[in-house]
């Protein structure tokens, strides 16, 4: 294209489409107005000419979600959204009862699909109504997007789904490695290994590590887990300790794993998820299962290696939080020309 033709290029042929959606998510999240990765995929979108409002469910299970229908209806119907994008089964139920003739866009989260593990070394799973919801919740929405492949296995709609993981800031995670021990109250002198977990969720597995922590220590390595703290301190943490652990039974693709890479932090983890996907081969990382001393062994052999190489291996998968958004984009277009 010559300049002359350039310059007659109509903005609205350079420039996508500016929309408008509605993110219906959880506002019960602790320590948090909207969940962080939520909040920064609504965010994110702002470069892809996509505005973006949250819309916060409030109240728990079945029964509190469904107190907010009316609320929704009424507040689709007194502003001008092109999709409303509903994160969790729930979220979307909630959607479709307040029958605002919106294209639906559900995220299926993990829990909802699979459920939670009931206890510690037990993979049994409890509030299976949620799964139950998952199923028949699928001819009701337009699009299904799937974190991982294992999360995928719940949609029995396969037309509709398409697997695509939350992205991270890069900008955030800088993978940098600049310590912010003194910032976080660390000993300067001592060696971490960090769990970002709630200790107290068993299916992230927090015991396991217990198991193993005076072996860890005979090694020089501190077991550290300061949940909760806000978001952006987890770039902190993940710049100034040694190791990250994730220890789940059950995950769909954990967001803190893709944080972790980022960030170049080395790291020990559970084969859960897209998680053994993410890492395989990837200097810096091992999987390791669910046995105390396998873990052990794997901590004590990342502890050998120099650095780690997430932040390259998690860029070449366009696994950067401008990657998604071009892809979630895409998502929303082809959904509305679609309904056109």
């Amino acid at each position: 294209m010559n300049q002359t033709q350039s310059s007659l290029t109509p903005k609205n042929m350079m420039e996508p489409k500016k929309l408008s959606v509605l993110f219906v998510s959880s506002g019960n999240v602790k320590n948090f107005d909207v969940a962080p990765f939520i909040k920064v995929q609504g965010e994110s979108l702002k470069k892809e000419n996509v505005g973006v409002e949250f819309f916060k469910i409030r109240g728990k299970g079945i029964v509190g979600y469904l107190k907010n229908i009316k609320e929704l209806r009424k507040h689709v119907l007194n502003n001008q959204f092109d999709i409303i994008h509903a994160h969790f089964t729930l979220s979307a139920w909630v959607a479709i009862l307040a029958f605002t003739r919106k294209p639906i866009i559900l995220s299926l989260m993990g829990s909802d699909a699979f459920g939670k593990i009931k206890k510690v070394g037990h993979t049994n799973i409890q509030n299976r109504n949620y799964t139950f919801l998952t199923y028949i919740i699928q001819p009701f929405v337009d699009k299904i997007i799937c974190k991982s492949p294992n999360i995928e296995e719940f949609v029995w709609k396969k037309y509709k789904s398409t697997i695509l993981p939350n992205g991270v800031d890069v900008g955030v995670f800088d993978g940098e490695r600049v310590s912010a021990k003194k910032e976080l109250g660390l000993d300067q002198s001592k060696r971490y290994l960090l769990f970002l977990g709630n200790p107290e969720d068993a299916n992230k597995n927090f015991s396991l590590l217990k198991s193993i922590e005076k072996d860890l220590e005979e090694a020089g390595l501190t077991v550290i887990n300061p949940f909760p703290i806000s978001h952006h301190l987890v770039p902190k943490y993940l710049s100034s300790v040694d190791i990250m652990a994730l220890c789940s039974f059950q995950e769909g693709s954990p967001n803190v794993v893709k944080e972790c890479m980022a960030s170049n932090c080395k790291g020990v983890f559970t084969p859960v998820g897209d998680v053994e996907v993410l890492v395989k081969g990837v200097k810096g990382y091992k999987i390791a299962g669910f046995n105390s001393r396998q873990f052990l062994h794997a901590i004590l052999e990342v502890d050998k290696i120099d650095r780690a190489e997430g932040r390259d291996a998690l860029l070449e998968k366009g696994l950067d939080i401008e990657s998604v958004a071009k892809k979630l984009r895409d998502i929303y277009d082809i959904q509305l020309d679609g309904n056109h």
